[in-house]
C-alpha cells in the first residue's frame, strides 16, 4: 500500500514552497509546523542533503472531526507534506490520510480521511497546472 501522494514540479525550490503553502491554503490547510530537515542535518551532524523541508499541513474543522472519533489521532496529525529538491525538479509528496483508517483500523475515521485526501488531492492537481 502507498502512504503517499505525489507530484514534481520545474520550479526552483522557492518558488515550489511558495506554491505548495498556497495550495494547502485554497483547500482550508494551514502549516502548523515547519522542519527544515537541511539546515538541521547540516547543523546537528555536520552532514549536507538537498534542499528538504516538512510541512505540518492541518485543516482545523477535519482535525477536530478526526479527533471525536479518537483522541489519539494526534499522533498522526497533522498531515506531513515534504517538498525536497531532486535534480532539476522539485518533489512534493503528501501522506495519504487514508493511512489514519489502515493504522488505527477505526472505520469511522473514513469519511474525514477521504475529505483529506480530495483536499490534499486538489492541492497537489493546482500545483500540477502551475508547473
Amino acid at each position: 500500500m502507498s502512504y503517499e501522494r505525489s507530484v514534481k514540479l520545474e520550479a526552483s525550490f522557492e518558488e515550489a514552497v511558495n506554491a505548495v503553502r498556497a495550495a494547502l491554503a485554497e483547500q482550508g490547510f494551514g502549516v502548523l509546523s515547519e522542519i527544515d530537515v537541511q539546515a538541521t542535518l547540516k547543523a546537528k551532524l555536520d552532514q549536507a542533503i538537498e534542499p528538504y523541508l516538512i510541512l505540518g499541513a492541518c485543516n482545523p474543522p477535519l482535525a477536530h472531526r478526526a479527533l471525536e472519533v479518537d483522541r489519539s489521532i494526534g499522533l498522526l496529525l497533522p498531515c506531513n507534506v515534504v517538498v525536497r529538491a531532486e535534480g532539476d525538479h522539485v518533489i512534493v509528496q503528501a501522506i495519504d490520510p487514508g493511512t489514519m483508517v489502515t493504522l488505527t483500523g477505526l472505520d469511522a475515521l473514513t469519511p474525514v480521511a477521504d475529505e483529506a485526501a480530495q483536499r490534499l488531492e486538489a492541492a497537489l492537481d493546482s500545483l500540477k497546472r502551475r508547473g
